[in-house]
């Protein structure tokens, strides 16, 4: 008896170029840290305290925030842009 079974692989195909990633941080000290808010609840509770920690311990020096329109949605590509061209690190984040 012959038979067969149909796999899925659960991977998406990744539909962007891949980009060179900036060398890592020496410090955060006076370094501008991104966030982006994947529109999730509770997400600003965490990005809050984590700004506050941030600041106050490693002494970034400003944190600018970014919300999706949905966690489903990327973000936009001038918006990303945007946050690339004003940060020196950006965090993605995820709420629930």
């Amino acid at each position: 008896m012959s038979s067969s079974m149909l796999v899925y692989e659960p991977v998406a195909p990744c539909l962007t170029t891949p980009q060179k990633s900036r060398q890592s941080l020496d410090s955060l000290a006076g370094k501008t840290i991104g966030f982006i808010d994947n529109s999730k609840p509770n997400f600003n509770y965490l990005v809050e305290d984590l700004s506050r920690v941030l600041i106050e311990k490693h002494g970034v020096a400003q944190v600018i925030k970014c919300r999706k329109r949905s966690a489903s949605q990327g973000l936009s590509e001038a918006a990303m842009n945007e946050l690339v061209a004003q940060t020196d690190a950006i965090i993605t984040g995820s709420g629930d």
